[in-house]
């Protein structure tokens, strides 16, 4: 009896084709660590990062979505490799023959087949291998998926972060403000007692009063929507009294506008994935102009059959040809070709949008330093000008009126100061997602 073998190349190629089929080192999941406790210590900015990471569901959807790719990559393969199948039946059947008197009827005996079928495609002029290719390419796109979720949760724990101390800093402001409109108010109503001031210096002093205290109660409603904020990027309980280390200073930095703009080309999940999307619609055309040629297989298949239990085998070279289709294949080589000149053109497309956004960043960075040193200026000109009219209206020289507008424009001025210092947190944080970084 003859026994069928497959091609020892074609083995050894799949296995060397295996073999290469590894998954980026950056889309492996973080190995699980316990957390420490958030509630009761202080989070720094790269603690936050590190839990927003580790927990946040949409960067585990992602990876999701990377493995239904790569078993999509197997799929692609799976024709090239052996199929082999099973069969088993049986059947029972009666004859019935007629004569011109009656008809009569015998039992046929019973018939039981067991077969085992191998096939094994052996050459289609590269038709699956372009297949499993774009599928791998694809893959490669989901992965940069993974990263580019990985940067965006990081913005938004940067920015969320930076509106908490922000909103903290405002709140200090307000209670200075606060206080001062107090210490105002205890003043006109010693100088109205003695006779010394109308009372319409009072009823100015209260109006500022209240409208301090109700700033006052924005900024703290602010802290709490800028904490859920927070908390929701690092996927704990929104309710969770999250305490974060005070980062909201200067650090003047120098920007090298080229070096950013290449960074931004390398690190970029959006830009390497327009490439490989590009790779993955040349494997697609291949493939589509391939399928204009045959393929060629090989068969065997081994059995038996009762009730003589008859052995048999076959072996067979079998080659498939679709000669017309009526255009269905053209028409797919002709959308193929459509669409990778149009990845092409929206990897051009995205590499001016990376430069923009640079740019962009760029020009926010150093929009925010200047507004920095100006707010400080302009805080120290509304300290002294507060000073010098609460010391006026403390001597019987001043207006109520002076007195409450300095008052109002120092707590303006420490306002765009701590504006100001947040808007430069925020570009930073921004210029790392233009350029690929967490």
């Amino acid at each position: 009896m003859k026994r069928f073998s497959l091609p020892s190349v074609s083995l050894a190629f799949f296995l060397v084709l295996f073999s290469t089929e590894r998954a980026p080192a950056q889309a492996a999941p973080p190995p699980a660590t316990e957390r420490a406790p958030i509630a009761g210590r202080t989070l720094t900015l790269d603690e936050c990062i590190a839990i927003a990471l580790e927990a946040q569901p949409r960067i585990q959807a992602t990876l999701s979505d990377y493995a239904a790719a790569r078993y999509r990559v197997n799929q692609a393969l799976s024709p090239l490799l052996p199929q082999l199948s099973g069969l088993v039946s049986t059947t029972q059947s009666q004859g019935i023959s007629a004569t011109t008197l009656a008809s009569t009827s015998r039992q046929l005996p019973d018939t039981f087949l067991a077969q085992v079928s191998l096939s094994q495609l052996l050459f289609d002029f590269g038709k699956n291998l372009a297949a499993t290719e774009a599928a791998r390419k694809l893959a490669e796109v989901a992965v940069e998926d993974v990263e580019l979720q990985r940067q965006l949760i990081s913005l938004a724990v940067k920015e969320a972060y930076t509106n908490i101390l922000f909103a903290g800093r405002l709140i200090r402001v307000q209670e200075q403000a606060v206080q001062r409109a107090e210490l105002n108010l205890r003043s006109a109503k010693g100088f109205f007692e003695v006779g010394t001031r109308p009372k319409s210096d009072v009823a100015r002093a209260e109006v500022d009063v209240a409208n301090a205290r109700v700033d006052l109660i924005r900024a703290r409603n602010a802290l709490r929507t800028a904490r859920v904020a927070l908390n929701t990027a690092m996927a704990i309980e929104v309710d969770t009294p999250t305490a974060i280390q005070d980062n909201l200073v200067f650090e003047a930095v120098n920007l090298d506008r080229g070096q950013l703009r290449g960074e931004a080309l390398r690190s970029r999940p959006e830009y390497r994935q327009s490439k490989l999307r590009v790779n993955a619609a040349e494997a697609t055309e291949r493939q589509t102009f391939r399928n204009f040629f045959p393929d060629i297989s090989g068969t065997g298949s081994y059995g038996g059959s009762q009730p003589q239990l008859t052995e048999s085998w076959t072996l067979g070279l079998s080659l498939s040809w679709s000669l017309f289709d009526g255009g269905n294949r053209v028409a797919k080589y002709q959308e193929a070709k459509a669409n990778l000149e149009g990845a092409r053109q929206r990897v051009k497309s995205t590499e001016l949008d990376i430069i923009q956004n640079v740019e962009q960043a760029e020009i926010a960075v150093e929009e925010a330093q200047e507004r920095i040193q100006a707010a400080q200026a302009l805080v120290a000109s509304a300290q002294e000008n507060f000073r010098l009219a609460q010391g006026r209206f403390d001597a019987g020289v001043g207006t109520i009126l002076e007195l409450t507008d300095a008052q109002l424009a120092l707590t303006q001025a420490q306002n765009t100061e701590a504006q100001a210092l947040a808007d430069y947190r925020i570009a930073l944080a921004r210029l790392d997602r233009a350029v690929g970084r967490r």
